[in-house]
C-alpha cells in the first residue's frame, strides 16, 4: 500500500512537471498519460528499498509498543524467529527490485524517450487545420486547403526561422514524414520564393522542407536507463571515454547491487528495534537510531556507487555490499 501510495504521488509529480507536452505541442491526454506511465517502473525501482524499509519500522515499533515482541519473547521466540516475516518480505522486494532493474526499467525508459521524441517532433503531435494557418514554432508557419490523413493539399509555407535564408513556397500537394532529422514535409509540383544575400525564384517538381531540425540520435544521447543489461556490461569493456566508463559502473551498480539494500536495511532495522526492545529499559530512540542508520548506509552506497572509476571499484563496492549484508543479518540472528 505504501508502494502504491509513494508511487502514485511521484507519478502525479512528474505529470506536473511534462505538461508541456500537452500545452506546447498539442499532445493528446491519453498519449500524455501513456508516456508518463513509462515512467512508473523507474519510479518503483527508485523507492522499493525505502518503502520496504519505513513499513518494516512501522509494523515492528507498532508491535513493540503493544508489548506484542515482549510477550512473543517471553513464550520462547528468538529475535531471529519474530524477524522472519519481514526478512521474507524483503527477500522478495529484493527479487523484485532485481526484475525491474534488469529487464523492465531498461525496456520501458527505452520506449518512453522513443515515445518522447515522436510526441515532440513526429507525426503524432502535429495537427493542422484545414484552411487556416497554423505556426508550428516561431516564424514557421502553414498554410493547407484541404488535409487527407498526413497527405496535403494546396499548400504555403513560409518559413522566417534564419533571417539570411527566409523563403515562403507555395506546392499543389504535400505529404508529412518523419525522418531521423525530426518532421519533414515533402511538396510537389509548386514554387519557392527565398530572400537573403540575394533574391531567389524558381520551380520545383520535389521539395523537401524540415519542419523541426532535431536529430533523433542527438536528441537522445546515450541514455544509460535505457540500455539493456547486456548491452551494458559490453559497454563497460568498450567504453569510448572515462565519463562513459563511469556512468555505465554506476548504472551496473544501481541494476545490480541496489537491490540487495533491501535485504540491508530490513535487517538493520529489524537489529536495532528487536534488540533494544528486549533490553529491561526499553530504549525510546531506537526508530530514530535506525532511521539514521537507514540514511547512512543509502548515503554511502549512493556516494560510492557515483565515485566509482574502474571494474575493480566495482568489485571492491560488490565486495562492501556483500560484507555489510552479512554484518547486518549476523547482528540480527545471533544468539
Amino acid at each position: 500500500m505504501l508502494l502504491a501510495v509513494l508511487a502514485g504521488l511521484a507519478w502525479m509529480v512528474q505529470i506536473m512537471s511534462m505538461m508541456k507536452f500537452v500545452l506546447n505541442y498539442g499532445v493528446q491526454v491519453s498519449s500524455f498519460i501513456g508516456l508518463t506511465a513509462l515512467m512508473i517502473p523507474f519510479i518503483i525501482a527508485i523507492i522499493i528499498p525505502f518503502v520496504t524499509f519505513i513499513a518494516i519500522i512501522f509494523v515492528y515499533n507498532k508491535l513493540i509498543a503493544d508489548n506484542e515482541v515482549t510477550v512473543m519473547a517471553s513464550t520462547g521466540l528468538a529475535p531471529r524467529q519474530i524477524a522472519r516475516p519481514a526478512m521474507m518480505f524483503a527477500v522478495v522486494m529484493t527479487l523484485i527490485h532485481l526484475g525491474l532493474n534488469i529487464f523492465v526499467v531498461p525496456s520501458t525508459q527505452a520506449k518512453f524517450y522513443d515515445t518522447q521524441w515522436n510526441l515532440r517532433y513526429g507525426l503524432a503531435h502535429l495537427k493542422l487545420q484545414e484552411a487556416a494557418f497554423t505556426e508550428l514554432s516561431s516564424g514557421l508557419v502553414v498554410y493547407v486547403d484541404k488535409v487527407s490523413g498526413y497527405d496535403l493539399s494546396q499548400v504555403m509555407l513560409s518559413d522566417m526561422r534564419n533571417e539570411r535564408a527566409e523563403m515562403i513556397i507555395f506546392a499543389e500537394k504535400g505529404k508529412l514524414v518523419a525522418t531521423q532529422r525530426g518532421l519533414s514535409i515533402v511538396m510537389t509540383n509548386g514554387s519557392v520564393q527565398g530572400r537573403g544575400d540575394m533574391m531567389v525564384s524558381g520551380t520545383f517538381e520535389t521539395f523537401d522542407m524540415d519542419l523541426n531540425v532535431a536529430d533523433k540520435g542527438g536528441m537522445t544521447g546515450y541514455r544509460v536507463r535505457s540500455v539493456s543489461t547486456g548491452q551494458l556490461f559490453q559497454d563497460v569493456l568498450d567504453s569510448p571515454t572515462a565519463k562513459r566508463h563511469r556512468t555505465v559502473l554506476t548504472e551496473l551498480a544501481t541494476r545490480l547491487l541496489e537491490p540487495f539494500m533491501n535485504i540491508i536495511l530490513a535487517a538493520l532495522c529489524l537489529a536495532i528495534l528487536l534488540r533494544t526492545s528486549l533490553l529491561r529499559r526499553r530504549a525510546s530512540f531506537a526508530p530514530a537510531a535506525a532511521v539514521a542508520s537507514m540514511a547512512v548506509v543509502m548515503a554511502v552506497f549512493m556516494s560510492a556507487s557515483n565515485m566509482m572509476n574502474s571494474i575493480t571499484d566495482f568489485g571492491i563496492l560488490s565486495l562492501g555490499v556483500l560484507g555489510t549484508m552479512m554484518a547486518v543479518v549476523f547482528a540480527l540472528y545471533r544468539k
